[in-house]
């Protein structure tokens, strides 16, 4: 019996929150040629609480790990059991590796109506979100129906939209924390690589800024704006480091959110704050995302590539320093990074 048809188009990407943030890009056009919602496969735990309800995504597929041996993953074999029920339809698989192709051909998504990323490589200079865009207005060889809009009307870039329902939540906690009056500034220092065992100063770990600076940093934030409130960013596990740099700035109006900060409330404060100073990281996309300005520092990643690019085209400077003629986070200067805050055009103050 043939698989049931999908006219819905399908996004698989099992990428970090980063990268997930980037695909609005495809998410977008597609949404816009189809005229109907995007469905997205996709693994982790922040996939579903930063898309769901965004603009053009429809059901979200998700599983915990692609890598598991199928007879051990009880979500991939109840991925395989939604994605037959789905049926099958256009479909863009935009992973650079194949780990998660074996589920899809378990749900009968292969040949003609699949558009693989691997068959259409970046290209030279290109940004990610230009890539995904590209790769939206790719159809399947084996597509046969009428595409409903031009493109030309979608803005380029990621889009992340701050929902009414996750604004309210921002309010009430903001006022829980006092802070719902003070216009806001925010530092994200850390990312998964910095959380990870061992000295955060191994080779490893290219994402790395020492405290030292950041404190630095901290004080210029403090006794420039005097009337902001300082919100450290992060996950749970970078609630210790935060706590680090705040002992070591010593200044005050500096608030540790790391171990409070879901997805959809970090995407909203990142809509309400007046700008951000971050490492190259999730949290960095999603403030392009929402036109949040910001100072981003690079390790070895390619600006190019990975610049923040949000359709707002909010204020983004960008720093990448070198070691010994290497590209290392840890050639930038504070007085860099200080140059680059007094050059940003910040967002207006949140009026409460």
């Amino acid at each position: 019996m043939l698989p049931r048809y999908c006219e819905r188009p399908l996004a698989v990407r099992c990428g970090a929150f980063g990268d997930m943030v980037l695909l609005t890009a495809l998410i977008r056009v597609l949404h816009a040629e189809f005229a109907l919602p995007v469905d997205i496969v996709t693994t982790g735990p922040w996939s579903e609480p930063l898309l769901r309800g965004q603009p053009g995504v429809g059901e979200i597929f998700s599983m915990r790990s692609r890598r598991t041996p199928y007879w051990l993953s009880a979500s991939q074999r109840r991925l395989v059991q939604k994605l037959r029920a789905r049926g099958t339809g256009p479909t863009w698989f935009c992973d650079a590796q194949d780990a998660a192709r074996p589920v899809l051909e378990r749900a009968g998504i292969v040949g003609e109506l699949l558009v693989d990323v691997q068959d259409h490589i970046l290209l030279p200079g290109e940004h990610a979100t230009e890539q995904w865009r590209r790769l939206a207005q790719v159809m399947p060889r084996g597509f046969v129906g009428q595409l409903r809009a031009d493109i030309g009307a979608v803005a380029p870039g990621c889009y992340l939209e701050v929902l009414p329902a996750q604004r309210a939540e921002l309010t009430a906690w903001l006022q829980r924390r006092g802070l719902a009056e003070q216009p806001l500034l925010l530092v994200q220092i850390g990312n998964k690589r910095t959380m990870r065992r061992g000295l955060r100063r191994l080779a490893a770990n290219n994402k790395y800024w020492p405290l030292e600076r950041w404190a630095e940093v901290l004080q210029f934030l403090r006794e420039h704006h005097p009337r902001h409130a300082i919100v450290l960013l992060g996950t749970g596990p970078e609630q210790q480091l935060n706590q680090e740099l705040a002992t070591i700035a010593h200044v005050p109006g500096v608030h540790n959110a790391a171990d409070d900060l879901p997805i959809p409330r970090l995407v909203a404060l990142l809509g309400r704050a007046q700008g951000l100073i971050t490492v190259d990281s999730g949290p960095a996309h999603a403030a392009a995302a929402v036109g949040c300005p910001q100072v981003v520092l690079f390790g070895r990643a390619l600006p190019s590539l990975y610049q923040p690019r949000g359709v707002v085209r909010a204020d983004v400077q960008l720093l990448q320093g070198e070691i010994a003629g290497e590209p290392s986070m840890l050639g930038i200067d504070t007085p860099s990074v200080i140059a680059a805050w007094s050059r940003l055009r910040l967002r207006e103050a949140y009026p409460g």
